[in-house]
């Protein structure tokens, strides 16, 4: 409990929380300004329309003045603090005096009200005097020293209240210990309040500092990734081309140990082009064009059944009608070829490929479904990961570096679509790909 009685907040964020929170301040002074105007008009209303039963209203006299007070005074802290935010001008300290003069505004009044319906008794005065403390210590961050007037001012409040009772003086003087419990009950909520706010703003500059970090690094692994395979492009371009006038020679054209080479060549040039696509495909928007989706899978299917040679069964169903949508070509040829390939991959070649093209109220829908061993269940939530570590070799050896999904999932997300799995083990995996149609 002391710990909030003198609490600092630290010093990296401190000027920061006392700029944004000396406005929000002032803010809370319109709102709360705004509020006490509408029950004092309110109240000026209803007197007017019952005037005859209220005219014999004890204290009715004090009531009126008490009543344009706040009218007066409410709406003049509205145009102050409008004049504030306005103008920008004022300093940290100005705009906290501001606040703290709001708050002996509103403690006044709360508190003379509760005293003239206790005929001047200032015990009696609790329960909107209350409503004043508990709206100061909640509504506002209020700096030590500032608080430490205000807690003052409350004892002497009641003892300037105490001057037209004609009370006892043990009724003086529990009057001074209630005004010094209230005091020091305000000042208790008040460095509450104030610690808890502090503390969230400190939580929240250390988010954004972090978030910051982690753009950073972002950005430097990006770059890094883009730099380190753009320079192994050309060294392995050269091995490439030198393996393949190798193994066109006669004494190489069999040789078991060229052919290696030039198969992990190929394969490392694949993995660098996987880089590549990560490392840029968040900054390099890309052209969408008008496209009919059957017809643009139906392309690829027989591309691949082509280069399959009859080994395997690609069965493609398209939509009827036809569905048109907003789609980069290449870049959905490069998500449909990963699938596809996955898919033969990961299933035996007696077992064909199913891919799908349906439409629903508002988006198009491509499936891509295997009868291979499926994925299980523990790695399909990383399964769309960057270097996911559900890569895994296929039935015939092939590696994976866990990138192709990833990058899947990236490209359909620019499309503002979306892609998910759905498998079970040695049953099978069906991706779907859902893309937004274009308005007729």
């Amino acid at each position: 409990m002391f710990h909030l009685f003198r609490y600092r907040i630290p010093a990296k964020y401190s000027e920061q929380f006392k700029e944004t929170f000396s406005y929000i301040n002032v803010r809370q002074v319109t709102a709360l300004s705004s509020v006490l105007i509408a029950i004092a008009l309110g109240v000026r209303i209803t007197y007017l329309v019952y005037h005859k039963e209220l005219v014999n209203m004890p204290n009715l006299f004090f009531y009126q003045i008490l009543n344009g007070v706040q009218i007066g005074g409410s709406a003049l802290f509205i145009i102050i603090s409008a004049y504030i935010l306005k103008s920008r001008s004022w300093s940290i300290t100005a705009r906290n005096i501001f606040v703290t003069l709001f708050c002996i505004f509103l403690l006044t009044t709360s508190f003379t009200v509760g005293y003239l319906f206790s005929q001047f008794n200032p015990k009696n005065t609790l329960t909107v005097f209350l409503t004043g403390i508990v709206a100061v210590s909640i509504f506002f961050a209020i700096e030590l020293k500032h608080i430490v007037i205000i807690s003052v001012y409350i004892v002497f409040l009641f003892i300037v209240a105490m001057i037209i009772p004609d009370i006892s003086s043990l009724q003086k003087v529990l009057n001074i210990i209630m005004s010094g419990v209230l005091s020091m009950f305000l000042f208790a909520c008040s460095r509450s309040s104030y610690y808890f706010k502090a503390e969230q703003f400190v939580k929240v500059k250390q988010l954004e500092e972090k978030n910051m970090e982690v753009q950073v690094l972002i950005q430097q692994k990006s770059e890094i990734l883009g730099f380190v395979a753009h320079d192994l492009r050309n060294p392995l371009n050269n091995i490439e081309a030198l393996t393949k006038m190798l193994l066109d020679e006669e004494e190489h054209k069999d040789s078991t140990e060229m052919q290696l080479i030039l198969r992990s060549t190929r394969q490392a040039k694949h993995i660098i082009e996987d880089l590549l696509e990560v490392a840029h495909n968040d900054k390099n928007p890309f052209h969408l064009q008008h496209t009919n989706i059957s017809d643009f899978m139906n392309g690829i299917c027989e591309n691949w059944q082509k280069n399959l040679n009859r080994e395997r069964s690609i069965n493609f169903k398209p939509a009827e009608p036809a569905i048109t949508a907003a789609v980069n070509p290449s870049k959905l040829t490069r998500v449909i070829d990963n699938l596809i390939g996955n898919s033969l991959k990961f299933s035996n070649p007696e077992t064909p490929i199913d891919i799908e093209v349906s439409r629903s109220a508002t988006q198009c829908i491509i499936r891509i479904t295997d009868l291979g061993i499926g994925i299980p269940t523990n790695l399909q939530d990383v399964l769309f990961d960057q270097f996911s570590k559900a890569g895994r070799p296929g039935l015939r050896g092939e590696k994976s570096v866990g990138l192709g999904l990833h990058i899947s999932k990236q490209i359909i997300e620019q499309h503002g679509g979306s892609i998910t799995v759905s498998s079970k083990e040695n049953e099978g995996t069906t991706f779907q790909i859902t893309i937004p149609l274009i308005a007729a």
